[in-house]
């Protein structure tokens, strides 16, 4: 029989690390997301977004003219937050 143990806090921790990685690599990218854009590097609904965060009044965003903008660096910080704040099933 083989028995395999799995530590949740070093694969959380590991995850934690490339996920900021990725996130360092995509800020370079953009100053400010559009909604569209937050949509893509969330890969979540518009509809989910406004549902679940968008009116947190923690979440940064920018209201110029017509459009919502979101400062990238700033959005992956309160995501990161957000997520953690999350109950877990």
């Amino acid at each position: 029989m083989i028995n395999i143990q799995i530590d949740d806090q070093e694969i959380e921790q590991r995850f934690l690390q490339e996920l900021r990685k990725r996130i360092d690599e995509i800020q370079h990218r953009h100053t400010f997301w559009d909604m569209k854009e937050l949509c893509r590097q969330t890969n979540m609904s518009e509809t989910f977004i406004r549902e679940t965060f968008f009116y947190d009044p923690r979440f940064p965003k920018y209201r110029v003219g017509k459009k919502w903008l979101f400062p990238a660096k700033e959005a992956e910080e309160f995501l990161l937050m957000w997520l953690k704040e999350q109950p877990r099933s």
